[in-house]
């Protein structure tokens, strides 16, 4: 007999006690979906994280207060001591996986957290990697190390990835309706985690194997990565020429074959979009291959943020002004609309860099209470009014709603700073001020003393 069968009728009867290690943006929707069905030990290193959902509160988005006390007094228990895991059958994997300075994988807290997990192994357990990260983690990084527990994988213990598909503050595309792609070390591993997550998942897709389920994931981010970077190339040239570049999109949308809209804007954000493609590029590499167009693709977003600095230069010179010296509102901080997520903001960047050329600076977001960055944290304004109160320029990053609401047009009208700087198409136009913005085609030509190309990154 299998040492998977026994953990299969576990699933079936619903007896299976579910971990998940790292409750973020991805682990803690995903704990609270498990617990619909199953006993789930949510671990977390961050104490009051732990100490929140302890206290029935909630401290993400799409994670609403009442499902988190719901859940604890049903199957849920939050907890910072790793020990707790080893009472578990699953132990899901969903932590962070950044780059190091020089933009390489930092898979720090998959190699940890699978030490730890060694530690505790015993036979018939189950893992599952959701971490985003390059093909061949799973076989070459996390199965050497659980490994060392003396057990072998696909035959004491099973392992197996599993993508996480999470769009923080997507409200039409929960968890439970997002199909969900699994790849095992071997069959038999791919087909437990596959029944395991029909538990909770409408669809489930299984591939070949766990580097294909790697692959998926890089291949769904660097998709939206390249096309991103080509519609901002295309928005620099279309402003040469003078052509609006949302308009071209909107007119393009109309083709009901062979045509995806992306937008142009300040740079890329959040966990996946601004990585990925240094994942893919890693390996790439180590295979013996130079992945140029990916490559490129990272530069021409990273050059937004120095283009969105350039804009706001440009629009204070056309006032006999210049960044340093000068007072600046930044509105939206998150790294895109109607969230409270700030990981990769194009917004740390662009502050940074404004402050470092003399730039005063404060910042509004209605999701976002405050960001840290390299140059100190700031804190968010309490409202929209004292953001505009006594400023030179006004800078749209992000395309929250509040910023479209007509109210918030008729303040900026009222209180008029001598420039508004649109990186996301909010408005039409605003008269009686210098207003300009990205892809909008009415970009002076001028160059700035320190506009700077892609060219010279």
């Amino acid at each position: 007999m299998s040492c998977f069968d026994a953990i299969s009728h576990k699933i079936e009867n619903k007896s299976a006690r579910i971990g998940i290690v790292g409750l973020g943006y991805v682990g803690l929707p995903l704990a609270m979906l498990f617990s619909k069905y199953f006993n789930v030990i949510g671990y977390d290193i961050d104490e009051r994280k732990i100490n929140q959902l302890k206290s029935g509160e909630s401290y993400i988005i799409d994670v609403a207060r009442d499902e988190v006390q719901e859940a604890l007094n049903k199957s849920f228990l939050p907890t910072s001591e790793f020990k707790e895991l080893e009472r578990c059958d699953f132990i899901i994997l969903c932590v962070p996986t950044p780059l190091t300075v020089e933009n390489d994988p930092d898979l720090s807290y998959i190699n940890n957290s699978c030490l730890r997990i060694a530690e505790i192994l015993s036979p018939g357990m189950f893992i599952i990697l959701e971490s985003t990260t390059y093909p061949g983690t799973t076989n070459g990084v996390v199965n050497p190390i659980l490994e060392r527990s003396g057990f072998k994988a696909g035959l004491d213990f099973g392992l197996a990835y599993s993508p996480e598909r999470v769009d923080p503050g997507n409200k039409n595309y929960k968890i439970s309706m997002i199909p969900k792609i699994v790849g095992g070390i071997n069959e038999e591993c791919t087909e437990i985690a596959s029944q395991l997550y029909q538990c909770i998942i409408r669809d489930v897709i299984k591939v070949s194997n766990a580097k294909t389920a790697e692959a998926v994931k890089m291949l769904e981010n660097i998709f939206r990565h390249v096309n991103i970077a080509l519609i901002n190339e295309l928005s620099l040239i279309f402003d040469k020429m003078e052509i609006n570049t949302w308009e071209v999109i909107e007119a393009a949308k109309t083709k009901p074959y062979g045509f995806m809209p992306f937008y142009p804007g300040p740079g890329v954000g959040g966990h996946c979009i601004p990585l990925d493609p240094y994942y893919m590029s890693y390996i790439a590499k180590r295979h013996d291959f130079l992945p140029k167009f990916i490559e490129m693709a990272g530069e021409m977003n990273d050059f937004m943020k120095t283009h969105t600095v350039n804009l706001v230069d440009e629009g204070l010179r056309k006032v006999g002004k210049s960044i340093h010296g000068s007072k600046l509102a930044i509105f939206g901080m998150a790294y895109k609309k109607n969230i409270d997520d700030v990981r990769e903001s194009p917004c740390i960047k662009i502050i940074e860099m404004l402050v470092n050329l003399g730039a005063q600076i404060k910042i509004y977001d209605p999701y976002v209470k405050s960001v840290k960055t390299s140059v100190g944290i700031l804190s968010s304004e309490k409202c929209i009014d004292d953001a505009l109160q006594d400023i030179d320029c006004a800078l749209f990053l992000i395309d929250h709603d509040e910023f479209r609401d007509l109210r918030t047009i008729d303040r900026i009208k009222c209180i008029r700073p001598s420039v508004v700087i649109d990186c996301k198409n909010l408005f039409n136009r605003m008269d009686d001020c210098i207003y300009m913005g990205i892809g909008r085609g009415d970009t002076c030509n001028e160059k700035a003393s320190l506009c700077i190309s892609p060219s010279d990154i």
